[in-house]
């Protein structure tokens, strides 16, 4: 089967005038690999979209292959189910599946991949292959967050004051994604940050209350749509750059949740506050087997009915077209710029 991969960890090499780049070897490239085959709890999954997201790149950077074999990444998939394993109950042949895999795993940069069933669901049947391959790590990201990190209620239909939420880096994927869910879903008032005029005019399109600018303090950027202070914050990118603000914005009590991976990070300060902390990987059932991985399927099938009856959309921001070495290095490229406007996707081999 066809496939992307790399051997050694690398930072993305110097693209020449006719395409071609500077270190091949060194670099995401078109392979061929053998067809896997699916025991247990796998299906195996004729992949026909993906996205691309932060974790493919810093994966590049800093891990490589183990000796004589190559390293696939790719965290989000739609396909087709071509098999199944013996213990397999959910699925069936032919079904149209959409799911983000696990990070101990070969990847979806590849025609053919084996994923657990049980973190895996039926795709939205209102969506292209290319609008719902732009979903679900993002998703599973942003609802585990909401739901089982800060334990934010769904709607109650609270009249009055209602908690807020504020969403930093809310325009990338994770953040397209969790506006949707805390405005359809929770009473919360949905505050989400961005920088320029199209992000800005994207988060208002996804459903957010208000958005203001991170480049400027978030204290004083929140005082200017009428807040003190905040109920919870969830920060998507640059922890470091902002965590004094993130504290003095947040109420006492309030709770503080996080994606990235921030060099240093001093708990102390948020002690005089109550402030709770909340650390979110998608990856950690699966990674760890836990006893409710299948939470997983449930919430990517309630998502997929949630967009199948029109209240969320697609986050897909740009389709690169085919899946292949050139595209996916210019989709890596994209992501580290960190100037995304919702998900990449890639369609095809």
């Amino acid at each position: 089967m066809k496939a992307i991969g790399y051997q050694h960890a690398h930072a993305l090499p110097d693209v020449l005038a006719n395409n071609q780049v500077s270190d091949p070897a060194g670099s995401l490239q078109g392979i061929t690999l053998p067809m896997p085959t699916a025991i247990g709890h796998d299906i195996l999954v004729e992949v026909k979209a993906i996205s691309v997201n932060p974790v493919d790149t810093k994966i590049r950077q800093h891990q490589s292959a183990q000796d004589g074999e190559w390293k696939v990444l790719g965290w989000d998939a739609v396909g087709t189910v071509k098999a199944v394993g013996d213990e397999v109950s959910l699925f069936s042949v032919g079904d149209r599946v959409w799911y983000a895999g696990d990070l101990s795993r070969s990847g979806s940069n590849a025609q053919y991949q084996l994923v657990d069933e049980r973190i895996t669901s039926l795709a939205p049947v209102s969506l292209s292959d290319a609008e719902a391959a732009a979903l679900p790590l993002t998703t599973i990201t942003a609802w585990e967050m909401l739901f089982d990190r800060l334990e934010v209620q769904r709607s109650e239909h609270i009249e009055g004051n209602k908690p807020a939420i504020l969403i930093i880096g809310a325009a990338g994927g994770v953040g397209s994604i969790m506006v949707q869910l805390a405005r359809q879903l929770t009473d919360l008032t949905v505050i989400g940050t961005a920088s320029r005029p199209e992000t800005t005019a994207w988060l208002e399109q996804l459903g957010a209350h208000h958005v203001i600018n991170h480049r400027n303090p978030l204290s004083e950027e929140l005082q200017t749509i009428g807040f003190d202070n905040v109920d919870y914050v969830v920060i998507l990118n640059n922890t470091d750059e902002h965590y004094s603000e993130i504290i003095k914005s947040l109420k006492p009590q309030g709770k503080f949740g996080l994606i990235d991976d921030p060099k240093n990070l001093d708990a102390m300060p948020l002690k005089l506050k109550s402030l709770s902390l909340h650390w979110e990987l998608m990856f950690t059932r699966s990674l760890f087997q836990t006893h409710d991985m299948i939470k997983q399927h449930q919430l990517l099938g309630e998502v997929a009915r949630l967009i199948d009856n029109g209240e969320l959309k697609t986050t897909l921001g740009n389709n690169l077209g085919a899946i292949n070495a050139d595209n996916l290095r210019k989709a890596h490229q994209l992501i580290e710029s960190q100037t995304a406007k919702g998900k990449i996707v890639l369609e095809g081999f």
